[in-house]
């Protein structure tokens, strides 16, 4: 197929694919699939080898947010039975975090529901990390909690993180129908912040929330744009009791579709298997690893995930290994910021491609965290 022959040649030059390609890629039929993943894949091997890096999420705060993100089952008013506490103790998460990069995560996220933090939660999360580190001193540490203001990226990372997490989530032109009480411009600007500051910006999207290919295309070109380091491609997680409950769009093949997608628009970024895998991907998954080249491990902040243990024999049993501690996750070209080559422009906008037909909804795979960190019971990891 000449187009997968000219995104391969384009991903091994990290060079930008048109929007007319990148569209192409979600419309092509069930039949090419294995065709487009094998292309993609090239290039992923290309910049990672066979390598997946594996992430933990610690959720320091659940629920309790004043936001009112559709797709959130922390939102404000949500009513989806999830668990809900304020701050963990340094301690705790400490020991959360610790299962995690004992089960083989070389990250470790963490995350805090809010618009963003204040200064006294900037020290809460210094202490986390510090008590982190006293047990675990070689993780990454990344830190997710909302927006930022000034001066508060260079505190994170002066505490020790090393990357900072704000999604764009959806198009510029559609955010406002699925958040209202902050605008795109603030995450982008917090994304900013970050990649000032001097850390490493990770930042991607949520897929199967009703958007068309030309919304995907244009948060993923965004991100090009704003070329952070790590893309997280997570698909909508369902809540009972949030906006988004209906909205099942999403099949296996139109999941991989996606993260290939990604994939030749961010050729030599980390694109991370995210939150709702295990919902669409469901039996597919090991697929998803020929073009993502990093999960997260265990548990989401509020859903259950697959068992690590489970996620460790997948990764093994499709023929690929866990990124250790010693090895750099990005090219070295990559490593300081920039895209270190010819990035390429963006073509105009092409036509719209064919949607994919609706999906089953499978509620019966949502399953509310109940374990690891907030709770009495062991993590997931």
């Amino acid at each position: 197929m000449d187009l997968l022959n000219t995104l391969v040649d384009k991903g091994l030059r990290r060079e930008l694919p048109t929007r007319e390609e990148a569209l192409a890629v979600l419309a092509t039929s069930d039949d090419a699939l294995l065709d487009v993943v094998a292309a993609a894949g090239k290039v992923r091997r290309q910049w990672f080898g066979r390598r997946v890096k594996l992430n933990y999420l610690v959720n320091l705060k659940s629920g309790l947010c004043p936001e009112d993100c559709s797709y959130c089952s922390q939102r404000l008013g949500s009513d989806t039975g999830i668990l809900k506490y304020t701050w963990l103790k340094p301690e705790d998460a400490s020991r959360a975090a610790s299962a995690g990069v004992a089960g083989g995560a070389k990250r470790v996220c963490l995350v805090a529901s809010g618009r963003g933090p204040t200064d006294r939660d900037i020290d809460r999360v210094a202490r986390t990390i510090e008590a982190i580190k006293e047990q675990n001193t070689d993780v990454e540490v990344c830190a997710c909690l909302g927006l930022l203001s000034d001066g508060q990226a260079e505190r994170l990372r002066d505490a020790g993180v090393y990357a900072y997490s704000n999604n764009l989530n959806t198009s510029e032109a559609t955010y406002a129908d699925i958040t209202t009480t902050h605008t795109y411009q603030d995450r982008v600007d917090t994304v900013r912040r970050t990649q000032e500051a001097g850390m490493s910006a990770c930042s991607g999207l949520i897929a199967g929330m009703g958007e068309s290919d030309e919304d995907l295309v244009d948060v993923v070109f965004a991100l090009r744009e704003l070329d952070v380091d790590s893309v997280p491609v997570n698909f909508l997680i369902p809540f009972e009791g949030t906006p988004l409950a209906k909205e099942w769009n999403l099949t296996p093949q139109r999941a991989l579709r996606i993260l290939a997608m990604v994939r030749f628009v961010h050729p030599d970024a980390e694109v991370r298997l995210a939150g709702g895998r295990e919902i669409h991907l469901r039996s597919l998954q090991p697929l998803a690893l020929h073009l993502a080249n990093s999960i997260f491990l265990g548990d989401y902040l509020t859903s259950e995930g697959q068992e690590g243990r489970a996620d460790l024999d997948m990764i093994t049993d499709a023929g690929f290994e866990v990124e250790g501690v010693e090895t750099s996750t990005l090219p070295e070209h990559r490593r300081g910021g920039g895209c270190g080559g010819p990035c390429g422009d963006a073509a105009p906008a092409g036509a719209a491609a064919e949607a994919d037909a609706p999906a089953a909804a499978r509620t019966d795979l949502v399953a509310v965290r109940r374990r690891g960190a907030g709770t009495d019971l062991p993590p997931n990891a």
